[in-house]
């Protein structure tokens, strides 16, 4: 594993972390089968803080840990995986093993992770960052070769996965509780509501937005940008262990969880 991955993923890059949850589950295989899923622990509305650690050390194993840590890692999330396909009541057809749509997870976070480095840290993210991103799908089912050549194939494959974006009303009302934060106990949706749906619609493409009809003016973007980068010109000044938190206590969390024998989602 080279360095430009572990030096993208940076705490401060959760910001975008719910527009790219509605970019993942605009497709709606994804959407459904999140939406659907039996695994009660794994239910965001129910479970917020085992949620986020579930998937900050998914991000956190695939970046910093070691082959037998990402093996183990998948292991165990292949475990809550078998649970996660569609019904004969379903709207549309689903299974978390489908490696095509961890392809596109994997995707969507590379994406994210792209926006994240512009809106903190301007201009283009560095090049080797692209191939080293392979991990955020081969740390489950994607294979290597599965992974766009490079950045201009990337683009193709972006571009088409767009077309396939689809957030009907059922998704985009479960999409729309998560941007109010409507999933944490009050006051918190009440006192940072307002601010998560404005960051989460700036980290959106447009696109997004349009499907999600969230408005945003250019008076938005611009006090958008204004934030952004007042906080990555703070951001590049801490030390690095301030920087890559909390992946660093997801990943101290995972292995001391494998020391004690405990679950590791």
């Amino acid at each position: 594993m080279g360095d430009a991955l572990k030096r993208a993923m940076v705490g401060v890059g959760l910001m975008a972390g719910s527009a790219n949850v509605i970019m993942q589950l605009g497709r709606p295989p994804v959407g459904y089968g999140v939406m659907e899923s039996r695994v009660e622990s794994g239910n965001l509305f129910r479970h917020p803080v085992k949620r986020a650690r579930t998937t900050g050390t998914y991000l956190a194993v695939a970046t910093f840990g070691t082959d037998e840590e990402r093996r183990a890692y998948r292991e165990a999330v292949d475990g809550s995986h078998r649970h996660v396909r569609s019904t004969k009541d379903s709207p549309v057809g689903y299974n978390a093993f489908d490696p095509e749509l961890q392809l596109w997870v994997a995707a969507c976070l590379y994406k994210g992770l792209e926006d994240v480095h512009a809106a903190f840290f301007g201009g283009a993210a560095p090049e080797e960052l692209y191939a080293e991103a392979v991990v955020l799908g081969t740390t489950l089912q994607v294979r290597p070769e599965m992974w766009p050549e490079d950045r201009e194939a990337f683009a193709k494959y972006w571009a088409d996965g767009l077309e396939r974006v689809t957030i009907d009303d059922r998704t985009r009302a479960y999409l729309t509780d998560l941007v109010d934060l409507r999933f944490l106990p009050q006051p918190l949706p009440l006192v940072f509501g307002r601010f998560h749906r404005f960051v989460t619609t700036g980290f959106l493409p447009a696109c997004f937005r349009e499907h999600m009809r969230l408005s945003w003016t250019e008076h938005d973007q611009r006090t958008f940008e204004r934030l952004t980068r007042g906080i990555g010109h703070v951001v590049r000044r801490l030390p690095r262990s301030v920087q890559c938190f909390p992946y660093n206590a997801y990943l101290r969390d995972l292995r001391k969880r494998r020391r004690d024998g405990r679950p590791l989602v």
